[in-house]
């Protein structure tokens, strides 16, 4: 006789869900976007308050950031913005490096060809004064590049680490871009991965992507050393 296991109320209630994944979203968007400096101390009653949420729903959503690497809980202070060593931004982008090589050889051998259209207009569009009008606007357009990247690479699991490790490459973004020709620099790099990919020549396509990544981490390296000086 087989006994009947009672399984306990798994029911989800969406809109908290919801809720919740907003207000990630949205610290999420305000921290990438500078609204909170780097090593700033986030005071959750007036987080809480100021987005009329429970704090709870607040925690929850912290705990996600801190996850990833967004956020740091600091003892006897509480959430603080993360603040990025130099160590830590060689580190990020090693990876980046290897990551981005896959997805460029892996955009170059899978991508549609509306995808590889769609991403030589990203990179058209990075071109344009509207572009980098702000710093904000750039990184969205250098953003919206990497996204068509990531969905014609044909690796999911590619496209889910460089996303999460790319929102904390975001914090540094601007150590690189704000540089003087870093911008132009940027351009010609893109332009010969995206000549590559249009060429379906995967190996070279890989290499570019690695050397446009290395080359930003030298600049960031440099960023670290003038502010230490």
């Amino acid at each position: 006789m087989s006994v009947r296991t009672e399984l306990p109320d798994l029911e989800l209630s969406r809109e908290v869900v919801s809720l919740r994944q907003r207000v990630t979203d949205k610290l999420r968007e305000t921290i990438l976007a500078g609204g909170f400096a780097p090593g700033q101390r986030l005071v959750e009653r007036d987080l809480w308050q100021s987005l009329g949420i429970s704090r709870t729903v607040l925690r929850e959503a912290l705990q996600h950031l801190q996850a990833e690497g967004l956020i740091t809980m600091v003892p006897h202070k509480g959430p603080v913005v993360a603040r990025l060593s130099a160590d830590e931004a060689r580190e990020l982008y090693e990876v980046r490096g290897a990551l981005e090589a896959l997805a460029g050889s892996g955009f170059a051998r899978n991508a549609s060809d509306d995808q590889l259209g769609r991403l030589r207009q990203a990179l058209d569009f990075l071109r344009t004064p509207e572009a980098s009008a702000t710093t904000e606007g750039l990184l969205a357009a250098k953003n919206a590049f990497y996204a068509i990247l990531l969905e014609g690479c044909g690796n999911r699991v590619i496209g889910q680490m460089l996303t999460q490790l790319n929102n904390r490459v975001t914090l540094l973004r601007r150590l690189s871009l704000g540089k003087p020709g870093r911008l132009s620099n940027t351009l010609e790099e893109l332009e010969a991965v995206v000549q590559a990919i249009e060429a379906r020549d995967a190996e070279l396509a890989g290499r570019l992507c690695a050397a446009h990544v290395a080359r930003a981490a030298e600049v960031v390296r440099r960023s670290f050393e003038e502010i230490s000086a």
